[in-house]
C-alpha cells in the first residue's frame, strides 16, 4: 500500500488524509510527529455519516493501531468489505474554545453493498 493509494482509499470513504508533520503537530498542539489527521470530510459518504470530524487524529481501524498513512489504508482496506467497523479517533482540544479538552471518539461506520 503506498501512500497516495491510501489517501485514494481514503476519499472514498469519506476523508481528506495526510500524514502529521512538525507543521501540523504545531498548528494542532500535539506531542508527536505521529499519525494521520483529517483535514476534511465529504459528506454523504461513510465517513461523514459516522460522524468523523476534521482535524481529528486517526488513531486505529477496527482495534488495528494507525500512524502512518500506509496503516491507515492497510486497514481500512480490510475492514471495509467487513460493511460494519469502527474507527477510533483523537479530536485535540480547540484553542479557541475554552473549556473544551480533546479525547478519544469511536465512530461506528456501516458501509452499504453496493
Amino acid at each position: 500500500m503506498t501512500k497516495e493509494q491510501a489517501v485514494k482509499l481514503g476519499e472514498d470513504f469519506g476523508i481528506i488524509v495526510g500524514e502529521v508533520d512538525k507543521e501540523i503537530r504545531d498548528f494542532l498542539g500535539l506531542e508527536r510527529t505521529k499519525g494521520v489527521v483529517i483535514f476534511e470530510v465529504i459528506g454523504g459518504k461513510p465517513g461523514a455519516l459516522a460522524g468523523i470530524k476534521p482535524r481529528a487524529l486517526i488513531k486505529g481501524i477496527n482495534s488495528v493501531e494507525v500512524t502512518t498513512l500506509e496503516d491507515f489504508g492497510l486497514a481500512l482496506q480490510d475492514a471495509l468489505p467487513t460493511e460494519n467497523f469502527s474507527v477510533a479517533t483523537y479530536e485535540p482540544s480547540d484553542p479557541n474554545n475554552q473549556g473544551i479538552t480533546g479525547g478519544i471518539n469511536f465512530h461506528f461506520v456501516r458501509v452499504e453493498k453496493s
